[in-house]
């Protein structure tokens, strides 16, 4: 156990970090000489919304390559619904069991975090979104969930160990400007000091009122306003934000931008991406709930069998053009016009197919331009 009560990579992949009842059900199956090949699916029966976004699958990948197993899956990024299968493990019950939860919680985790940023990067129309969500997850893993915001859509994220291949974001938090004798002092700090490239947004409530202090940071050169208490804040967030623009345009700052964060939701995303040019989303995204999976038995022993309330014998999600999807058993061929979703990424222990971040956000984009997805 690490020194910040996190599980090591290596206990993982051993195994070592699951449920107790499956090291049980391990050892009594291994007492009684039993281990039969299975087909097992994960599947959602619900869903926080009415899709969700596949992700998670390149840490399940990366747990099970070498085990003497088959994977096919749905690439990451791909958009599925309720009890349709995002992916597929064949082989012994007993040499894969024990990992069950740590499956699970690769897919359950990062699917929810895609999702969540998804459905607010549809919700933000024009308006770029950054993931903010540092401060609400545990460090351990803040790699994985803006890994997930980024597939999902967010513009850009916040955390320094993010990995490579997407902006890393950000300006100053109140703590910064309080440091200085007055606010102008910080903002010109800042000018002074942050490289060219970072755009200079202002942090603009800390003691005055938001008009107040967006027009002192655009006379020291603000680019940008950032707005960070719309949950806290008495009264009507939108006339304040109204009222901000007002102010600025009124003094010819009509090119200094408004930037909103501090507890930004989904439905505030909404009720002001019409006067609000970007949104900082933390909890939202970061905290977001997880897609629910189950990994269950669908084939034992080559024969088509299921629990209870579950769907028996191995499945193919057939896509159409229009975004419509079709659960057929993997024995029948989809009709015309339809693409497979389900694809082969382990055979016989040897990774064939790799996954990739940035194809798997290309995925959520194209489909947010062509499905016409509800936010």
């Amino acid at each position: 156990m690490g020194t910040f009560l996190t599980v090591s990579d290596e206990a993982i992949r051993n195994g070592e970090c699951t449920d107790i009842y499956f090291v049980r059900s391990e050892e009594t199956l291994k007492n009684d000489r039993l281990n039969p090949h299975v087909v097992m699916e994960v599947t959602a029966s619900s869903l926080p919304d009415s899709w969700a976004v596949f992700c998670g699958l390149a840490d399940v990948l990366a747990l099970l390559d070498g085990m003497p197993l088959t994977v096919d899956a749905m690439p990451e990024g791909t958009v599925f619904y309720k009890n349709e299968p995002v992916l597929r493990i064949s082989g012994k019950y007993r040499d894969f069991c024990r990992y069950e939860t740590a499956i699970l919680g690769f897919l359950c985790h990062a699917s929810g975090i895609a999702t969540a940023a998804a459905h607010i990067r549809i919700a933000a129309g024009d308006r770029p979104v950054y993931s903010f969500g540092s401060r609400r997850q545990h460090p351990a893993i803040a790699a994985m969930i803006e890994r997930a915001a980024w597939i999902g859509g967010v513009d850009g994220v916040s955390n320094t160990c993010a990995p490579e291949g997407m902006p890393v974001v950000g300006t100053m938090p109140h703590a910064f400007v309080m440091c200085y004798k007055t606010p102008e002092d910080a903002w010109k700090a800042f000018d002074r000091n942050a490289p060219k490239s970072v755009p200079r947004i202002m942090l603009c409530d800390t003691y005055c009122d938001e008009k107040t202090e967006s027009l002192r940071a655009a006379e020291c050169g603000a680019t940008a306003v950032r707005l960070d208490t719309p949950r806290s804040r008495r009264g009507n967030m939108r006339a304040i934000i109204e009222e901000v623009r007002w102010e600025l345009d009124a003094h010819g700052y009509e090119n200094v931008k408004i930037f909103l964060s501090g507890g930004v939701t989904r439905e505030d995303v909404i009720q002001y991406r019409d006067c609000v040019d970007a949104f900082g989303v933390g909890g939202a995204i970061a905290n977001a709930p997880v897609i629910d999976f189950a990994l269950d038995i669908v084939e034992i022993g080559g024969k088509a069998k299921a629990k209870r309330g579950k769907r028996s014998g191995i499945k193919q999600v057939h896509a159409a053009q229009d975004g419509t999807h079709l659960v057929l058993p993997a024995t029948r061929k989809g009709p015309k016009g339809t693409k497979p979703l389900i694809e082969r990424f382990i055979t016989g222990g040897k990774v064939v197919q790799d996954s990739f971040m940035q194809d798997a956000r290309k995925r959520v984009a194209q489909a947010r331009r062509t499905l016409g997805l509800p936010c």
